[in-house]
């Protein structure tokens, strides 16, 4: 069972670069599997309030990537109708080879219309959405693979789609959102990961959810194994070992297979989740 945090607020007393240095050094030392970030130019922390702090995500990455040696790093996620698609492939790219290797590709079709009306970005309706969030998969997995030759696509059209330096490997692929017919679909055939989040109905939505995307894996042809699940769920504070193990156990027979855990980080819990970690291989 991996874990993972997710770092969304950037409201701290302390200035934000420093904290957050010492946030992501905690983080990779106490055996965190990948630290996500949303990508938002507008604060969208259900805890916080717009106007509050937020980062730009790929710059944020890249000093991240500076400050740690193992944990990964990744957004949950990029929508699509933000940055055209060969410009996301090549700042995850460089991500990539930056960090040696610790790179993800987190992607979907995106939900927040407030926040690109009011920075100005493109919010195409919601079937052109998924329709350049497939075309913009489908440019990620050509230039990975070195194919410079002209994409065609309803949405998109790139002459010669170079990525040099390539990654050190494939960035691993998720794509966020949960919807039945198209997002997990998509996850289906392009994905490495899915994300679900934990309402307290003992597993149901998660097992639908995963026997609907275990129906779209046999469709394409696809093991349904081969698909890291994520599920996002809180840290909470003052777990013992042992109960971290076992809430971690439960949803492992859900389906999980790699936690994503929300709150609002200090140095001190990262450390204090540095000690539960270990009891995941109980999972």
């Amino acid at each position: 069972m991996r874990v993972s945090i997710s770092l969304s607020d950037y409201t701290w007393d302390e200035e934000i670069r420093t904290h957050l240095g010492s946030l992501v050094r905690a983080a990779d030392e106490a055996g965190v599997d990948t630290i996500w970030l949303p990508d938002h130019l507008i604060q969208a922390d259900p805890r916080s309030k717009p106007e509050a702090e937020m980062l730009e995500t790929y710059t944020t990455l890249g000093y991240l990537a500076a400050l740690t040696s193992r944990v990964r790093l990744g957004a949950m996620v990029t929508p699509v109708s933000y940055r055209f698609p060969a410009a996301v492939v090549k700042a995850v790219t460089t991500l990539d080879v930056l960090s040696g290797g610790r790179a993800w590709f987190g992607i979907g079709a995106g939900y927040s219309e407030d926040e690109a009306r009011g920075m100005g970005l493109p919010f195409p309706p919601v079937a052109e959405r998924f329709e350049r969030l497939e075309e913009a998969l489908r440019i990620a997995f050509q230039m990975w693979s070195g194919d410079d030759s002209p994409f065609v696509g309803k949405h998109y059209q790139l002459e010669r789609p170079l990525n040099s330096p390539p990654p050190v490997r494939r960035p691993p692929v998720l794509i966020g959102g949960t919807g039945e017919k198209k997002t997990l679909r998509l996850v289906a055939q392009y994905g490495d990961a899915c994300n679900l989040y934990d309402p307290p109905d003992q597993g149901a939505m998660i097992r639908h959810k995963l026997g609907v995307l275990a129906g779209h894996c046999e469709t394409v042809g696809r093991q349904f194994e081969d698909i890291d699940v994520t599920v996002s769920t809180r840290f909470i504070e003052g777990e013992s070992p042992a109960e971290f193990a076992d809430r971690a156990a439960t949803l492992a027979s859900y389906g999980a297979t790699h936690l994503v855990l929300f709150h609002p980080w200090t140095v001190e819990t990262l450390e204090a989740l540095g000690k539960l970690i270990p009891a995941t291989t109980k999972a």
